[in-house]
């Protein structure tokens, strides 16, 4: 069971809380930046940057790799997608601005990604880490696996 992408009214709302966070900010979430984000959302997993470009030029929109690199490492900064360094890819961030101690749980059969943030996954690794001398340089731990829905099809289709 794949998930091709989220319900539009979801996608709306979730570009809606994103344009008031950059308003807040006083960040310009131009058209294309809108749109960038727009199709991360909408794709509901980890997407990477040629994977949009695609999109976008199937919507009629001219482009080049660095214009959605730009709007990535813009989108990144402001906090609405986490870059997943393993799977060079982005995942749209469900609350801006919340200080993420989390864990992206990532399913290698069907690409969906789940952040949850719960600290007490994440900080006994990072106090270890610091013990050892080593700083990571997201504060995402990205855990690849097999999610539920995977799981129970394969044990049951």
């Amino acid at each position: 069971m794949r998930i091709k992408s989220l319900h539009p009214d979801r996608v709306r709302a979730w570009l809606a809380r994103a344009e008031a966070w950059c308003r807040a900010r006083g960040s310009n979430l131009t058209p294309l930046r809108r749109e960038v984000l727009e199709l991360v959302i909408a794709r509901g997993r980890p997407v990477r940057a040629y994977e949009l470009l695609d999109a976008l030029r199937a919507r009629g929109r001219a482009g080049s790799p660095p214009t959605v690199y730009r709007a990535l490492e813009f989108l990144e900064a402001e906090g609405l997608v986490h870059r997943l360094s393993a799977r060079k890819a982005w995942l749209a961030c469900p609350e801006p601005g919340h200080d993420h101690a989390g864990v992206v749980l990532s399913c290698r059969h069907c690409g969906r990604a789940l952040e949850v943030d719960d600290a007490s996954l994440v900080e006994p690794l990072l106090a270890r880490l610091d013990a050892y001398g080593f700083e990571p340089e997201a504060g995402l731990l990205e855990v690849p696996g097999t999610c539920d829905w995977c799981r129970q099809e394969r044990d049951h289709g």
